[in-house]
């Protein structure tokens, strides 16, 4: 029986090996060359970015080529490719030795999670049953963005420990439980959540929150003088954190319906992040002895209100209520990075680097009850007739459809995506716990020389050049 015992123990705690130098290479070329050939047998363009365009102009009686999405689409489709690129890219940034691995490994999965995501997503709502090719367009590649952003997301919790080989895993099946996950809710369901308070970020954070609990490491404290930040940093991260922040209304908008309800998607979700700032600087400053603020509050729980909002954006939740939204978001957030991260690590064995179950998770989880409410109190008299059809898509064989009803459904939008992000990051975090991934071991967590070549922190200058100048020859007194 010991030996047995012994047998498990060293093949699921095996001594780490780093050392990626075949593994990654594989999984990078394998699976680009398997999109290349997924590509080629299903995606073509849709009828807006085909060369076809302008005989469908004359179909659909289509006067201009302003008509095009793509005119309507394509600022806000930028606005959130930098929020995925650059915004969480640098959020990522605060660990004083991992710059390289938060801002380098977002890149990757983002670049190769598109592509998958642009498969997954198109295979449940863009395929053609006339051809059976998906035909993408300007809101595809935004949807895939947001697709993408569940797994940043999730990535947040195991920054520091994983090791390239895994995300690249964690991302083939988050972008694969995503895709499923959002069509269960947005078209079974038809649920409305233009902003992914459900889809994405309740998702994103339980699946990332369950895998880090899956993948616990009792002796990651050998790396506590690296999980911390430093002044560089931290300004560098704040700089992910003010890229997110302007670009939030565009991520909640970007795919809402033309005209009113884009509009209030913007609005709501600018008025829920304005407000959060406030009250996140008060509760840091309140739970210091002097009263100094916490830069990692700033970072982080400034951002909870449009999180919130991201389900209730386009629905009638007035001005006045988004700034209430924001200003619970910015207690709930900063409380969580106050008391619930450090309970969470030492009585649940989750460690939660980033803190996304404060930023995420939690007014994820808010902005989904915010959503149910505000559907089911919804009424002719608030929107006109018209305008709740419209609002809530109560067309085809959903036109018998009530407010309550759709409050109900909304509320059940919330339990799917948890169920499919505490299940997923079960299943996926056993996957990700053998051994032969090439993560690090515990005292070389949170530091890019583990992965990458890292540059010494001062170049040494020879001494004959060290007092050089550039007026050497041209004063003799010198």
């Amino acid at each position: 029986m010991g030996n047995f015992v012994d047998c498990c123990r060293g093949f699921w705690c095996p001594t780490k090996n780093p050392n990626v130098r075949i593994s990654l290479p594989a999984v990078c070329f394998v699976w680009q060359i398997a999109m290349i050939i997924l590509f080629g047998v299903f995606v073509r363009y849709d009828e807006e970015s085909d060369a076809h365009w302008a005989e469908h102009k004359h179909e659909k009686n289509i006067t201009s080529d302003i008509e095009n999405d793509f005119y309507f689409r394509y600022p806000s489709f930028q606005d959130v490719h930098v929020m995925i690129f650059v915004g969480f890219g640098f959020l990522m940034t605060f660990l004083k030795r991992y710059s390289f691995g938060g801002v380098g490994f977002n890149f990757l999965i983002a670049a190769f999670g598109l592509q998958w995501a642009l498969l997954m997503q198109g295979w449940f709502h863009s395929l053609d049953p006339v051809d059976g090719k998906i035909k993408i367009g300007i809101e595809s590649i935004i949807n895939a963005d947001f697709c993408v952003a569940g797994c940043l997301i999730a990535y947040g919790a195991l920054l520091g420990k994983v090791s390239p080989v895994q995300l690249m895993i964690l991302t083939l099946f988050g972008i694969t439980l995503f895709a499923v996950e959002e069509y269960i809710i947005l078209d079974l369901l038809h649920v409305r959540d233009s902003g992914g308070s459900m889809v994405i970020h309740t998702f994103g954070g339980y699946f990332g929150l369950t895998i880090s609990w899956i993948l616990y490491r009792p002796k990651l404290d050998q790396s506590k003088h690296l999980g911390s930040s430093v002044y560089h940093s931290d300004v560098f991260a704040m700089i992910g954190t003010l890229f997110l922040w302007m670009f939030w209304p565009s991520f909640n908008s970007a795919i809402s319906d033309h005209g009113d309800g884009q509009h209030r998607a913007a609005i709501n979700t600018y008025l829920a992040l304005a407000s959060s700032v406030l009250t996140t600087f008060a509760i840091s400053s309140l739970s210091a002895k002097k009263g100094k603020l916490d830069m990692v509050h700033i970072q982080n729980a400034t951002l909870a209100g449009g999180v919130a909002m991201g389900t209730a954006a386009e629905f009638m939740i007035t001005p006045y209520g988004s700034l209430i939204v924001g200003f619970f978001c910015g207690i709930l957030s900063t409380f969580g990075y106050l008391v619930l991260t450090p309970f969470m690590e030492k009585y649940l064995k989750i460690q939660d680097t980033c803190g996304i179950h404060n930023l995420h998770a939690m007014p994820g989880l808010l902005g989904g009850v915010v959503g149910a409410i505000t559907a089911a109190a919804a009424s002719e008299s608030v929107y006109g007739h018209e305008g709740l059809v419209n609002t809530f898509d109560f067309k085809g064989k959903y036109a018998n459809r009530t407010p309550a009803t759709q409050g109900g459904f909304q509320a059940a939008g919330i339990c799917v995506a948890l169920v499919f992000g505490i299940v997923g990051g079960i299943i996926v975090g056993c996957i990700l716990r053998l051994p032969f991934w090439g993560d690090p071991s515990d005292d070389n967590c949170f530091d890019d020389e583990v992965y990458w070549e890292v540059p010494e922190d001062e170049e040494s200058i020879p001494p004959i050049l060290e007092y050089n100048s550039h007026m050497v020859g041209k004063n003799p007194g010198m």
